[in-house]
């Protein structure tokens, strides 16, 4: 069995570390490369960086950065921002990024999932999906070009079938940002995970809601992602990851501990 993974998140705006609640009222954390030392030193497995305004302003991610955090760290990355291309993605993966991840330009342009697993192989390959619980409907939407307030719209995708879609185009992994639970610290959607992961065959990622050792849990024994994804709880210091690994090796969960 492979180890699950604990995996913060890094959202990234002008330059520094931001973290917002159900994707707005961002506010600042701190620098990007002081971070990431300090969680690969915790003993996180991997890390994310989201540059949230790179698709929504039209624009590449912010490569100045990619390069300063491969070279304090010894963990893998992964960067999303904006990637439309074969050669943008190769650009980042060249400044020593492990993995990058589409989200909105996926959306705008599903051929381009495929366009990248061919070039550099469905390992390197992640896609993020932002899926809103509408109550009224009790449906789950895709949403697009969440970074921005003004922008963001739900796209006519419901989150099982682009699941299932995006896998059939070529991801190695997917990211599901549960955007009704971002920030809140009130768990992850279990309900929704366990539905994604039955038509899921690829590594799942849990995204959005953690705020106490036993979210993490939950979302390992009952929903049995492959990782799970947290930022608030890791940048406020609410939850150590050595401390959580260890909680997690007690209650039986195959993990890496350092």
């Amino acid at each position: 069995m492979l180890a699950k993974r604990i995996i913060p998140c890094l959202d990234v705006r002008n330059g520094q570390v931001v973290k917002g609640i159900q994707f707005r009222n961002h506010e600042i954390i701190g620098d990007i490369v002081p971070l990431a030392q300090r969680y690969a030193q915790e003993g996180a497995d991997e890390l994310v960086f989201y540059d949230i305004t790179a698709s929504s302003d039209g624009r590449v991610v912010d490569k100045s950065w990619v390069s300063r955090v491969a070279e304090v760290i010894d963990i893998p990355f992964c960067v999303a921002g904006g990637i439309k291309s074969v050669e943008e993605a190769g650009q980042i993966l060249s400044f020593g990024a492990d993995k990058i991840s589409i989200n909105s330009p996926a959306l705008a342009d599903p051929e381009l999932i495929t366009r990248l697993a061919d070039r550099y192989g469905v390992q390197c390959i992640v896609v993020g999906i932002d899926t809103w619980h509408d109550a009224a409907t009790d449906r789950y939407h895709v949403n697009q070009y969440t970074g921005d307030e003004a922008r963001t719209k739900v796209t006519t995708w419901e989150t099982l079938d682009w699941v299932e879609e995006v896998q059939k185009r070529g991801a190695g992994e997917i990211v599901l940002n549960m955007m009704n639970q971002d920030g809140v610290r009130n768990g992850y959607d279990l309900h929704q995970l366990n539905l994604v992961r039955r038509v899921c065959n690829v590594p799942l990622i849990a995204s959005g809601g953690a705020g106490t050792m036993e979210h993490f849990l939950d979302a390992f024994q009952t929903a049995h992602v492959d990782g799970a994804l947290a930022a608030s709880v890791f940048h406020k210091q609410i939850i150590n990851i050595g401390e959580l690994k260890q909680y997690l090796k007690q209650q039986g969960v195959e993990i890496r501990v350092c």
